[in-house]
């Protein structure tokens, strides 16, 4: 039998598939905020799971949040998924849901940096690592950016290539064009 303290201390990552408008998300989150937000395959059984982004999502969450157990719990994740959905009919521009991000140090700059890109607005990666003073850095800055797991909520897709070109997304080019263009039809 568990002690008190031992129910205290264990943890879970709620979880759940979610479609909004014509995408499906996979979405995560701790008590502590939402840790990841990913596409997946619209041919997911019946609403089911895509195998593919629930591997990615474990591998990813087995080495930053190895203590915790899964739950599927839409309940938990509404809140989230009420912000995505208000972004993506284009009646929120900002997110407030609170964030439970982990990563370096270097990666948890970069990701602070996304979040100051104003809706409808697009940055380069090379301005993104002048802006955080690594101007010698742009590998690294679109490394950090690509690790990014919470797409649209930590705006990745608001970085393009120095021409101006969409480049690199984790959510698809499709995707990410979708979405800089919602943001500037909003606008």
């Amino acid at each position: 039998m568990q002690t008190n303290e031992a129910r205290t201390a264990a943890k879970s990552i709620y979880w759940r598939v979610v479609r909004l408008m014509d995408n499906h998300f996979l979405i995560a989150a701790t008590d502590d905020g939402l840790i990841y937000l990913q596409y997946q395959a619209e041919d997911a059984e019946r609403g089911g799971v895509d195998a593919e982004a629930w591997s990615e999502l474990t591998k990813w969450a087995k080495h930053r949040f190895p203590a915790y157990s899964w739950m599927e719990n839409k309940a938990a994740l509404e809140p989230y998924v009420q912000q995505l959905e208000e972004y993506l009919r284009g009646s929120r521009k900002t997110f407030t849901l609170p964030l439970d991000l982990r990563g370096t140090d270097f990666q948890q700059s970069v990701w602070r940096a996304l979040k100051e890109i104003p809706h409808g607005e697009t940055v380069s990666y090379s301005q993104m690592a002048q802006k955080l003073d690594k101007a010698s850095a742009v590998r690294a800055v679109g490394t950090a950016i690509g690790a990014n797991p919470v797409l649209i909520v930590v705006p990745c897709h608001r970085v393009v290539g120095k021409d101006g070109a969409l480049t690199g997304y984790r959510g698809g080019l499709v995707n990410k064009e979708k979405l800089l263009v919602l943001e500037k039809v909003g606008l």
